[in-house]
């Protein structure tokens, strides 16, 4: 009973960071850009059961018992979000049209995002593009970091009015003055999620810029942010199920609890 206590305690601890992660995805399902997390839950690796008594060179193998559940991790979804037209001129969504393909499975791998700086001088990597312009005339996204050209270095412009082509040029009556930098993930597991819409490679190394891979194609798309990509029906259904397993789980401590407390107070007792 005592294993069983730790099982069903395990399974909730689970489905409490499970309720936790979808609430965050429910919180930011207007944020641009935001990429949902999805989780994996593991199982406890299982014991080998033998029974008492046997030969112990050559045991009697009863079976297996499982030992519990636990929250993996967390992996954020890169699935394209839904064009929201805001008509401003700073506005810029990232259209993935095409990416390299896996040999073995046949399918477009990796992800596509702006590169930022952040106040610390550090380069941070966004799918959000709700970009606007500073009183220094810096182009930044919503939390103040700059966002970087394809030459490293924050994009300055005299005002927001300018146009900007499909590959990201901005144009100013007409001339090139910038061009916005766009960086490939070929494995987005391996991006860490920070806040504000931040990512950054795992290990801290950059990742490499889109241009001239011919395998790469993309659309910059100016009055346009990508929305998020959280469905919030089937984000609430999710936290319904994770809630109705962890009231399964309290409901069965509580059966142990009882059942303990039978074992300690009433088996044995002598009656007078």
């Amino acid at each position: 009973m005592i294993r069983g206590l730790y099982t069903a305690a395990s399974a909730m601890i689970a489905q409490q960071r499970r309720t936790e992660m979808l609430s965050n995805n429910l919180n930011n399902v207007d944020t641009p850009g935001y990429k949902q997390d999805q989780d994996r839950l593991r199982s406890f690796p299982e014991m080998l059961i033998d029974r008492l008594g046997g030969d112990r060179p050559n045991p009697q193998r009863v079976g297996t018992i499982a030992t519990g559940v636990y929250q993996d991790e967390t992996i954020p979804d890169f699935t394209q979000g839904k064009l929201k037209e805001t008509g401003k001129a700073t506005d810029v969504a990232l259209i993935t049209s095409q990416l390299p393909v896996n040999p073995q499975t046949g399918a477009q791998e990796g992800t596509l995002l702006f590169n930022v700086r952040t106040p610390a001088g550090e380069t941070r990597y966004t799918r959000n593009g709700h970009f606007t312009l500073s009183p220094r005339g810096e182009l930044t996204d919503s939390n103040g970091n700059l966002v970087l050209s394809t030459a490293g270095q924050p994009i300055r412009l005299p005002s927001d009015q300018f146009d900007l082509t499909p590959d990201g040029t901005i144009l100013i009556n007409g001339a090139a003055a910038d061009q916005i930098a766009v960086s490939y993930a070929a494995d987005p597991h391996q991006l860490v999620k920070e806040g504000g819409s931040l990512f950054r490679l795992n290990g801290g190394a950059a990742l490499p810029a889109v241009a001239g891979q011919a395998d790469i194609a993309y659309t910059l798309r100016q009055g346009f942010t990508e929305g998020s990509n959280v469905s919030p029906d089937e984000t609430v259904t999710d936290m319904m199920a994770a809630y109705r397993a962890f009231e399964a789980s309290q409901k069965v401590i509580l059966m142990l609890d009882q059942s303990l407390d039978k074992a300690v107070n009433q088996v044995g007792r002598v009656n007078g």
